[in-house]
């Protein structure tokens, strides 16, 4: 009816998002006018060259947080930061060379193979068998379901690294069934999220690929590092989980397991087989020695377009699946590995500029003149890393500070293999911390769906929520590694590779 007046909720939403429009336009003319008053104090002010690096930092976080793409605003900062430091020739000659360069390497051809892996997991359909196998296995725990959930998104993580593939994947089959049990809303998509996190510890892992690159570490010994802190995780994840249920038991009710059988339980052994053997392959070869990564990754890529052929055939009854399969896997593989390789050409670039402007020489120098030792440093670090972690994209987090700590690190005698493990696993807790932990969103959306939460919608509020024990434990496994660093260095020093 003209003229009526709108219901009281629709005007709070209208004004809220209304709000929202302007603190948005705010920020971004803001940074706007940051971002301008940095590029013209770099190109027209007479500035030392430690100033002019900073100024590049600055100007990289402003434009991220202007919505700028993240290796755009990595490279565009760095290049203005070149032509201040060095002039147009320096920039045309890094220009010309870096795109191919930076990219063309031996250790970074893993990446497509890797992404193609889960990918082709995922589309299959295999991933779900995880959560089965687990929760036939430890259903009957004091939140078993929970536990199975983390520790079904342990074994995705050794077989495909995808960490936004895990999380749906689980999410989509876990949370219905645990709140269909009674699990509280906050521990059932808690501990998806959380299982999501493995996906870029435990090997295959993307992130600790491109560390390697950017801190010119070995791939492969690289990876094994992550496998014990990895499972650290899991575990204390895992002790969390029942340590919640045993004092508050209704937040997992026990489940019955009166129906299933041991012959049940063996066959969802068998359905594992093939994701136990994408594991062996992978992580396997790698410790024997038999592979190098990218090798490694082929094998295990084969082996997962192997299986989910044949799973596709199997459940769906058709080779047209089995080409949708390939197709699906083929275009998001191709997109994810564009935009992980800009990033890189992106952080190459800032590395010469920051080398240019002696940044990381003089934050050096300034720490051992602070007399901050190995354990104060990475203490200091946790809390950076939490805050930097609360507006930045997770690549964008590693690639931005690398350029900038590896020598203050060095000087303070912190093994780069070390703490390429310890970035990773801050980076993964930024991916469940607010305001842009992005598998909080995710498993949010997941949950708005009525399938998954079974007509009882689950708030953003209720996520976060959810998600910060598991974050705080994993600040707590840190806090081991850091002051018993040989658990990350030990797997790699054994192994035959």
């Amino acid at each position: 009816m003209s003229g009526s007046t709108p219901p009281a909720g629709d005007t709070a939403s209208g004004a809220m998002a209304t709000g929202k429009h302007r603190a948005a336009r705010a920020v971004f003319f803001v940074g706007l006018a940051v971002a301008i008053a940095a590029s013209i104090a770099m190109l027209y002010l007479d500035m030392p060259k430690q100033v002019t690096g900073m100024l590049v930092i600055v100007l990289s976080i402003v434009l991220l947080l202007m919505g700028i793409p993240v290796g755009i605003a990595m490279l565009g900062a760095a290049v203005l930061g070149l032509y201040a430091l060095s002039g147009p020739r320096v920039v045309t000659s890094t220009l010309e060379s870096v795109g191919f360069d930076a990219v063309a390497s031996w250790s970074y051809s893993v990446i497509p193979m890797f992404i193609l892996m889960g990918m082709l997991l995922w589309k299959s359909g295999l991933t779900e068998t995880a959560f089965e196998s687990a929760r036939r296995w430890l259903g009957w725990m004091p939140g078993g379901l929970a536990v199975a959930t983390n520790f079904a998104g342990a074994a995705l993580a050794a077989s495909s690294g995808s960490t936004i593939g895990i999380t749906y994947a689980l999410g989509r089959v876990s949370i219905p069934e645990m709140l269909k049990t009674g699990y509280h809303p906050q521990l059932a998509v808690g501990s998806v999220a959380a299982a999501g996190t493995l996906g870029q510890i435990i090997p295959p892992s993307l992130l600790l690929v491109v560390y390697a690159g950017a801190a010119s570490q070995p791939v492969g010994h690289q990876l094994l590092a992550g496998v014990v802190p990895g499972l650290m995780l899991a575990l204390a994840f895992a002790l969390m989980i029942v340590t919640r249920a045993v004092v508050d038991p209704s937040m997992a009710p026990r489940v019955d397991m009166s129906k299933v059988s041991w012959r049940m339980r063996m066959e969802s052994l068998v359905e594992g087989v093939p994701i136990l053997i994408v594991v062996v392959t992978v992580i396997g070869g790698l410790f024997a020695g038999i592979f190098t990564a990218t090798e490694a990754g082929v094998f295990g890529m084969f082996a997962a377009l192997l299986f989910g052929t044949i799973n596709c055939l199997r459940t769906n009854g058709s080779w047209r699946a089995v080409a949708t399969m390939i197709r699906e896997s083929l275009a998001g593989t191709l997109t994810s590995t564009a935009s992980i390789f800009l990033l890189i050409i992106g952080v190459v670039v800032l590395t010469r500029a920051m080398a240019l402007s002696q940044v990381p020489n003089a934050l050096a120098q300034g720490i051992v003149d602070m007399g901050l030792g190995r354990i104060e440093l990475l203490l200091i670090l946790i809390l950076v890393y939490l805050l930097l972690g609360m507006f930045m994209d997770t690549l964008a987090m590693m690639l931005l500070t690398i350029p900038v700590l590896l020598a203050p690190l060095k000087a303070v005698g912190v093994d780069p293999l070390w703490f390429g493990v310890f970035l990773v696993v801050m980076a993964e807790v930024g991916l469940l911390t607010p305001p842009l932990g992005i598998l909080t969103f995710i498993v949010h959306r997941i949950a708005l769906d009525p399938q998954a939460n079974l007509g009882k919608p689950i708030s953003l509020g209720t996520v976060f929520k959810g998600v910060a024990p598991f974050a705080l434990t994993a600040i707590v496994v840190l806090l081991l590694l850091i002051f018993f660093p040989g658990i990350v260095t030990w797997l790699p020093s054994q192994s035959s590779g």
